[in-house]
């Protein structure tokens, strides 16, 4: 059956191009008459005799077909775009500083829902300057023997967790900084994502390094090679942290963002540090973390724009992460309090931003009495008054996924875990009738244990209430392991103890070829006392690292007595 529609649609159906639609809109302004856009007598004859089609209506036609099209068009492009921001699950992180002191547990969380951690950071090395390290301290090996960094994150892993490493921060150099040869550039920051098995890389560029433009055209082209080298292994995600002013990304923030855009960085999303602003506005903090917010989402999408590769409005805010500094920021009349957290963690959730970080679990805390200036900031607590872990707690509501990372820990069955043997564990087996000392580590049942105080007779994995257990489980028996080499005193570092002899603090002997230092005046008391009643005896057995120090020539390492 004809109806005015089908007359119309008739001939437009018949064309399947652009060019045949112009040939025929072309046509029908020539002709005006019964072979005009309707395309045949029949309709013309049946709805429209003795008449000729006037411009108005042919305009009108169009609009409304193109208004068809470009609805279509419209509605799947808000359909893809919605579809690309919602596939990966939202999840929160939060960084820990690896070498503050004190030590964080990280892999011992104090609340059991943070498993996700961002492990900073990464620089040069302070004595190979294309050498990563922890700090500039410890190298990728170095901190295996000294923090325990690789067992800590397997048993993180192991619990369920997730990390990612991040490069740079305020401190120290980053390797691009001081690294000039590509090639080594790579592989410094290669070696690091294959050790720890991530799949997902923090690259903190902020201080001098943001302002070192060929320092980060360095950077990105080695970390374009690097991503490019781990797609066949399932890619590598790749965040930039950056600072931000109430406007959003720094002249040299949108710069940088740039330069990895041309180096081909597939760019997981821009986190920004949503902390210290020290703009002198009479707004709010949390108002003014979420303008600049909004003003990077504007920003991302105007960035992919340049590119020839634009993005929806979802999609941008799913590339949107924030970083607050919990507590007390640099900035002294700067608060980021628990309201602030929840109202972020809302404006988050409604923006549908992917990431949400936190710096930094070492300061989810409340400070103690002995703190003597809440204003000024801590590395071990907030300065404002909380509950442990609360701050994470309520920046991680509704986010239950994880960091996008290789490994995956298989947990082992007890009936499956092997007898302990000395030639394939770092430290000594876990014996019954030992003493040791606080900070010794042990192996029982292939993991790895450190004493917290002084212990003798407590089997390292008895249930016991956790503030009563001497022991701390660092994690497992890594494959391959063997002995740990511990630096041996010389014989005559220093003179042997005689029971005779007056000592004073802080006097040096050798006793049975072990090291000991007096914490006070003492006579006729073996320092071998020590290994079983360490807080009643007046000798401390050296540590590795004083030992250490001897073999290189330093005489006083430290404070000798310890206290």
């Amino acid at each position: 059956m004809l109806t005015p529609r089908s007359c119309a649609l008739r001939r437009l159906t018949s064309r399947t191009s652009s060019s045949h639609l112009s040939y025929s809109i072309a046509m029908s302004r020539r002709s005006m008459g019964a072979r005009g856009i309707f395309g045949d007598g029949e309709c013309m004859a049946k709805w429209f005799p003795g008449r000729r089609l006037s411009w108005l209506r042919l305009s009108v036609l169009v609009v409304v077909i193109s208004g068809l099209v470009g609805g279509s068009l419209y509605g799947w492009t808000r359909w893809q775009d919605e579809r690309t921001a919602t596939e990966r699950e939202h999840w929160f992180d939060a960084y820990v500083d690896v070498t503050a002191t004190p030590s964080y547990a990280f892999e011992s969380p104090d609340t059991d829902e943070q498993r996700n951690v961002v492990l900073a950071f990464i620089v040069a090395s302070h004595d190979d300057v294309c050498a990563p390290a922890w700090g500039g301290v410890y190298q990728l090996d170095e901190a295996e023997s000294a923090l325990d960094l690789d067992r800590r994150l397997a048993r993180l892993r192991l619990l369920g967790g997730s990390a990612m490493v991040s490069f740079g921060g305020q401190a120290n150099s980053d390797l691009s900084l001081t690294c000039q040869d590509h090639d080594a550039l790579v592989d410094g920051y290669a070696s690091v994502v294959e050790r720890y098995e991530l799949g997902s890389i923090d690259m903190d560029i902020e201080g001098g390094l943001l302002a070192d433009e060929e320092a980060v055209t360095r950077q990105a082209a080695a970390i374009a090679d690097v991503q490019d080298s781990r797609r066949p292994d399932g890619g590598l995600d790749v965040w930039l942290t950056l600072p931000v002013a109430p406007d959003g990304l720094t002249f040299e923030g949108l710069r940088t963002v740039r330069t990895y855009l041309a180096a081909g960085v597939d760019l997981a999303g821009i986190n920004a540090m949503t902390m210290n602003y020290n703009s002198g506005s009479s707004r709010s903090l949390i108002a003014t973390i979420e303008d600049s917010l909004e003003a990077v989402q504007g920003q991302i999408r105007s960035l992919y724009q340049e590119v020839g590769a634009p993005i929806g409005d979802a999609t941008a805010w799913s590339r949107v992460s924030a970083t607050p500094m919990i507590g007390q920021n640099d900035v002294r009349n700067e608060v980021f309090g628990l309201a602030d957290a929840q109202r972020l963690a809302e404006f988050a959730a409604e923006r549908g931003m992917v990431r949400m970080s936190m710096w930094s679990q070492n300061r989810d805390r409340q400070c103690g009495g002995n703190w003597p200036d809440p204003k000024v900031i801590s590395d071990s607590c907030s300065g404002v008054d909380q509950k442990v872990g609360e701050f994470a707690n309520t920046l991680r509501t509704e986010r239950p996924g994880e960091i996008s990372q290789f490994a995956e820990a298989v947990p082992v069955r007890p009936d499956e875990i092997p007898e302990d043997d000395p030639e394939t564990s770092p430290y000594p087996i876990w014996n019954t009738d030992a003493a040791y000392p606080a900070d010794t580590k042990v192996v029982w049942h292939r993991s790895v244990y450190e004493a917290k105080w002084w212990t003798q007779g407590e089997q390292p994995d008895m249930p016991v209430e956790s503030g009563a257990q001497p022991w701390r489980l660092l994690g497992p028996v890594l494959p391959g392991e063997t002995p740990v080499d511990r630096p041996e005193l010389p014989e005559d570092a220093y003179p042997a103890w005689q029971k005779s002899t007056e000592y004073e603090r802080g006097s040096h002997v050798v006793f049975a070829g072990t090291g000991y230092v007096a914490k006070w005046w003492t006579q006729g008391d073996s320092p071998d006392a020590a290994l079983v009643r360490p807080d009643d005896s007046p000798w401390r057995q050296l540590t590795d690292a004083e030992v250490l120090a001897v073999l290189g020539g330093d005489e006083d390492p430290e404070d000798p007595s310890g206290e």
